[in-house]
């Protein structure tokens, strides 16, 4: 029972990253709506989602296990002697 915790546990922080950044672009979006149409306004905007875009890739890598080694090419056989 210990792994299925421990993949439980692993969901449930994965389902609440998810949500996060569906927020996050949510309210994004929201903001965009709402700007006044200013270059400062924009560039702000740009600046936010830069930080956070850098931040979810962080949490992405950060939380992805590397890909496992391919496997050896088995040998060429010899012909017969």
């Amino acid at each position: 029972m210990e792994d299925l915790s421990r993949l439980t546990a692993q969901v449930s922080n994965i389902t609440t990253v998810a949500e996060s950044a569906i927020a996050l672009i949510n309210g994004l979006a929201e903001q965009i709506r709402n700007l006044p149409a200013n270059q400062a306004a924009i560039d702000a905007l740009a600046d936010s989602l830069a930080a956070e875009s850098a931040n979810l890739a962080a949490a992405v890598t950060a939380n992805t296990p590397p890909a496992p080694e391919p496997a050896p090419e088995p040998a060429p056989e010899e012909p017969p002697v």
